[in-house]
């Protein structure tokens, strides 16, 4: 038996990054870039006018005001997107449209707020410093710039800068298939008739929502029956993904199959066990290269070692370097009793009151209760040393919830960087 850091230190030792692949700019939302983006050009690329109004000289509007206003020629109206045919002079103005180039002659904007049109010309009620409304050319980007590094997460707002560019396409990391096969006699899949003695193949669908939440990709091969040449055929039905997750089969049962037939067919394996519950069996190892887990059968168990192991294998292969969840420190509001040996995962509602995170168990902690998960937005750590742990001291809590994962990350209080 390993301990949990152990576990993730030789995992991720065998975890490589996967490669490259163009998408469209929309489909790169989420994904890690491949490559630098460079600023082909300024922008915005010309000067520009950040208000309706009119273009003017500053020295000509000098002492405006709405007792003394000051008159001047409109020479012509500029729409955004139109070039100015015309250059201002003294005692003129041209009217221009939010986003429009600004004319040569002019050095300021008045808001069309401030002023009153007259016939051919316009009247100026406030004196306006020089330069004031203008976006200058090359203030948000200047040619050359690097706007987007390597190895770095597209947002939205990574998504709207690529486009402002001109790169309809972009150099991405792949997206790892995760095969994922549950096993057992007992287990239906949702749409087939559930008798009393069967239990729905939960696993089969907690899975692979975990694998979409990191932006992997899963390809359900089925429940296979306790028969070693059933669970074989589905295996190698997995060995054309980049991983391959099973889920039961990996204790010391007369039924637990999944250990002796993926070493039929060429898994080598890295360990078998952690020193953790829930989810202490669990195999990991590799098959021609390629990283397999055997994972826990109970509900719960399948998820926190997902979330331990898997979560921070798929980020590595998708290029993250940020691969694990958020860990708070917060309040314990009751006590919690445990064996040593193990590190427990332990269920929880974490919180903030005031100025400090709190936190509470979700109830009975039974490794198939998998409404203690529905219930959770974190993990409580509890250490492997430790048989007791009172209300009122602190603990360290993992997030799980996304929502609640962003506020914190916005907060940073007494958030680990792992």
């Amino acid at each position: 038996m390993v301990s949990v850091e152990e576990a993730l230190n030789r995992i991720l030792a065998r975890i490589q990054v996967l490669g490259l692949e163009k998408v469209d700019i929309i489909g790169s939302l989420g994904r890690v870039i491949g490559e630098d983006i460079l600023a082909p050009r300024d922008i915005p690329p010309l000067d520009n006018s950040a208000m309706d109004g009119y273009a003017v000289r500053a020295t000509d509007i000098k002492g405006a005001s709405r007792e003394s206003p000051i008159s001047l020629k409109v020479i012509e109206e500029l729409p955004a997107g139109i070039l100015p045919q015309m250059s201002v002079t003294k005692g003129e103005a041209v009217r221009i449209m939010t986003g429009a180039p600004l004319p040569k002659g002019a050095d300021t904007v008045v808001m069309v707020e401030d002023t009153e049109k007259t016939g051919e010309g316009v009247r100026v009620f406030q004196e306006v410093p020089r330069g004031e409304h203008i976006r200058r050319a090359g203030e948000d980007v200047k040619k050359g710039d690097r706007v987007i590094s390597k190895g770095s997460v597209i947002r939205a707002a990574e998504v709207g800068m690529l486009a402002s560019v001109g790169r309809a396409f972009v150099s991405v990391h792949q997206r790892p298939v995760v095969a994922i096969l549950c096993t057992g006699d007992e287990l239906v899949d949702v749409d087939e008739g559930i008798a009393d003695h069967k239990i729905v193949s939960s696993n089969s669908y907690t899975l692979a929502a975990q694998v979409m939440e990191c932006g992997a990709l899963p390809l359900q091969l089925g429940i296979a029956k306790d028969d070693p040449t059933e669970i074989e055929q589905m295996l190698r039905q997995g060995l054309r993904t980049d991983i391959i997750l099973s889920s039961a089969g990996v204790s010391v049962g007369d039924y637990d199959l999944v250990k002796d037939v993926l070493g039929g067919i060429g898994f080598q394996m890295e360990f078998w066990r952690v020193a953790m519950r829930p989810g202490q069996p669990l195999a990991f190892g590799t098959i021609g290269g390629k990283p397999t887990f055997g994972l826990p059968g109970n509900p719960v168990s399948s998820m926190v070692s997902f979330e331990q192991f898997v979560r921070p294998s798929l980020l590595k292969m998708m290029g993250h370097k940020n691969l694990f969840r958020p860990i708070v420190e917060a309040v314990l509001k009751e006590e919690i009793i445990k064996k040593p040996g193990n590190r427990h995962f332990v269920r929880a509602r974490v919180s903030l009151e005031e100025d400090r995170y709190v936190v509470t168990t979700t109830g009975p902690q039974g490794s198939g209760i998998l409404n203690s998960m529905v219930d959770a937005n974190g993990l409580i750590i509890a250490p492997e040393d430790r048989t007791q742990i009172k209300a009122g001291e602190k603990v360290r809590v993992q997030i799980l919830d996304r929502s609640f994962e962003s506020a914190i990350l916005e907060n940073h209080q007494g958030v680990e960087a792992t």
